[in-house]
């Protein structure tokens, strides 16, 4: 896994944000760190529903901080688009359909009872504007949700 200190792997996928447009990285940290990734199993289910709506009820604390947060899954973003709508999230949605981003910071979980292979674990990264993550984060048990105050923390020492 990516941890603190290192240096955040660039990546480009689709953001689901009402529309569909490119998201990569290593473009967005100069007007938009710190940079909140918050990796979830898959949209719909209901941890994951309640972490991104949980997100998106203190989403004014990263705004505070002019910080920016993204979801990230193995979704498509037609998926993510209609999560997105559904809950009322207006933060945007990465979609790592290809699995790219997943293995690039070696976040990869299964389901072998379900028979769902490859998914994001629940993990959530904080990245300043140099590129480097500051806070890093993840559970292999995908019931537990991510202490949301030290991840603001992590936001706000990330500017």
């Amino acid at each position: 896994m990516v941890n603190t200190g290192d240096t955040a792997p660039d990546f480009t996928a689709p953001l689901a944000n009402g529309d569909i447009d490119s998201f990569t990285l290593s473009d967005r940290l100069k007007d938009e760190a710190p940079i909140v990734l918050a990796f979830f199993p898959g949209a719909f289910t209901s941890v994951c529903t309640e972490e991104m709506c949980t997100f998106q009820d203190r989403l004014s604390a990263f705004d505070n901080v002019d910080a920016t947060v993204y979801g990230v899954s193995r979704d498509s973003p037609f998926t993510l688009n209609e999560f997105r709508a559904q809950n009322d999230l207006e933060f945007g949605l990465i979609s790592d359909l290809n699995k790219t981003v997943v293995d690039e910071y070696s976040v990869e979980m299964d389901f072998d009872d379900l028979g769902v292979y490859g998914v994001a674990k629940r993990s959530v990264f904080v990245i300043d504007g140099d590129g480097e993550v500051t806070y890093a984060w993840s559970s292999d048990d995908p019931g537990v949700e991510p202490e949301y105050a030290e991840v603001e923390v992590a936001a706000e020492d990330a500017t």
